[in-house]
C-alpha cells in the first residue's frame, strides 16, 4: 500500500495546497468494494479524526510519521499561569497555520455524502472546522472548535481571529522571530512546538476584554470532559444508523472509542479507514489501511444516494 504523507512542519505562513486523492491501489480497492457492501442502501453515521485534515497541511497526533508530543492538559492549563504563557505562545504560532488550511477532497467528500442523503450526520473529532468549510452541515464538532476562544470566569465567547489581533499588538514581531529560529511543528489543536523558551517567556497573555479572566481555546483539553449535551447528540446519530464508518481516527481516546462500542452493542457493523492501528480494529466489520481522503472520494461516488 502506498505510504501517507509524513507530519507536516512549518517553515512560514503559507499552508501547504491540499492533496488530491489518487486511485486506490488494487487490494485497496477491494477492501473498498467490500465497504461498499455494507454501507450501500444504509444511512450511516460518520466519525472523523484527525488522520482526515493531514491532507490539508494539518499533522496527525498519533499516525505513522506523526512526531510524538504530549498536550497540555486542562489541570496543567489552569493550574499554572507560566503554563498559560506557554500554552498562548505555542498557539499564537500554531493558529497562523491552522487557519491557513483548507478542506481536501475527503472533506468535499464527506459534505457530497450528507447533501445526497447518505449520513444520519457527522461527528469530528477535529477542532479545525474544515467539515464545515466545506459545506458540511450536521455537524457535532465533538471537542469544539479552535476558532472561538471562552472566558473561564464570565463565560463570554470571542473570535480567535479577534485575539489574534490583541496578541499581535501585545507581542509585535513575536511571530516573526519564532518563526526565524527554525522549523515550528504545528498540531491539530493550533498548538506548536517552539524551540526558542526565552522567546516563550517574553510572551504577553491576553485575559478577557470583559472581565480580566482567564481567556481558553474553546475546545476540550486532555483531562476535560467532552459537553454532555454532544455526546448525546452523537449518540442519537449513531442510533438512527444503519452503519457506523470512522474516517482517520485511532479511537485512542474514549471520546471517539465509546461510539464504536456503541454501535456494536447495538449490533450494527463498524468500518473503519486509518492509517495504522485503532483501539477499535477488533470491534470492526471491516478495517482498511489506506489514505483516508482517496478513500472517502471514492465511496462518495460508488455508493447511491438515498
Amino acid at each position: 500500500m502506498r505510504q501517507r504523507r509524513p507530519g507536516v512542519g512549518m517553515t512560514g505562513f503559507a499552508s501547504l495546497p491540499p492533496v488530491t486523492p489518487a486511485e486506490p491501489a488494487r487490494d485497496e480497492l477491494e477492501v473498498l468494494q467490500e465497504i461498499h457492501g455494507v454501507l450501500a442502501g444504509k444511512r450511516f453515521a460518520l466519525l472523523t479524526g484527525a488522520g482526515l485534515s493531514t491532507d490539508s497541511g494539518i499533522p496527525d497526533y498519533r499516525g505513522p510519521g506523526a512526531a510524538p508530543r504530549a498536550p497540555m492538559t486542562y489541570q496543567e492549563f489552569i493550574g499554572s499561569p507560566d503554563n498559560r504563557q506557554r500554552y498562548w505562545a505555542r498557539n499564537h504560532i500554531g493558529w497562523s497555520h491552522l487557519r491557513r488550511a483548507d478542506p481536501n477532497d475527503g472533506h468535499t467528500a464527506v459534505a457530497r455524502m450528507e447533501q445526497r442523503g447518505l449520513l444520519t450526520g457527522l461527528i469530528t473529532q477535529n477542532v479545525d472546522r474544515l467539515h464545515e468549510d466545506a459545506g458540511s452541515r450536521n455537524v457535532v464538532d465533538l471537542h469544539g472548535r479552535f476558532d472561538r476562544v471562552v472566558c473561564l470566569a464570565c463565560g463570554r465567547s470571542y473570535s480567535r481571529t479577534l485575539l489574534a489581533g490583541v496578541l499581535e499588538e501585545l507581542n509585535p514581531g513575536f511571530l516573526d522571530a519564532a518563526l526565524a529560529g527554525g522549523v515550528v511543528e504545528a498540531a491539530p489543536d493550533a498548538d506548536a512546538t517552539v524551540e526558542d523558551e526565552a522567546l516563550i517567556s517574553e510572551f504577553v497573555v491576553a485575559n478577557c476584554p470583559a472581565c480580566g479572566g482567564t481567556l481558553k481555546p474553546d475546545f476540550v483539553y486532555f483531562g476535560e470532559n467532552v459537553p454532555k449535551d454532544r455526546v448525546e447528540r452523537s449518540y442519537a446519530m449513531v442510533d438512527s444508523a444503519g452503519a457506523l464508518l470512522v474516517a482517520g481516527s485511532s479511537l485512542t481516546v474514549m471520546s471517539g472509542l465509546r461510539f464504536v462500542r456503541h454501535a456494536v452493542k447495538q449490533g450494527k457493523e463498524v468500518v473503519i479507514i486509518n492509517r495504522g492501528q485503532t483501539r477499535g480494529d477488533d470491534l470492526a466489520t471491516i478495517k482498511l489501511e489506506a489514505g483516508v481522503s482517496e478513500s472517502l472520494t471514492w465511496l462518495e461516488a460508488e455508493l447511491p444516494a438515498l
